[in-house]
């Protein structure tokens, strides 16, 4: 899961597979809250899920401006980068 497009991909898989959520719903520009349905508690089960799969700590303060899609695919590779 080096590129964007590959956590995309992922985070799509994660959206059907814990939320229920079309994958075809989700775009780089969905929100997570408006867009996607998801509250505060799928926010924080979103950021596990993450962290399950990147192996890195995702700090609450770096989630905290995340809005939509695209903001968690930079967020997530920033994190993939330095490793």
């Amino acid at each position: 899961m080096n590129t964007e497009n590959e956590i995309l991909a992922t985070l799509k898989t994660i959206l059907q597979e814990t939320f229920e959520v079309d994958p075809s719903e989700v775009t780089l520009d969905s929100n997570l809250y408006q867009d996607l349905d998801l509250d505060s508690i799928d926010a924080v089960d979103l950021v596990i899920k993450l962290q399950e799969i990147t192996g890195k700590k995702i700090k609450p303060e770096e989630f905290k401006q995340v809005r939509t899609v695209g903001d968690v695919v930079r967020t997530v590779h920033g994190l993939m980068l330095a490793a």
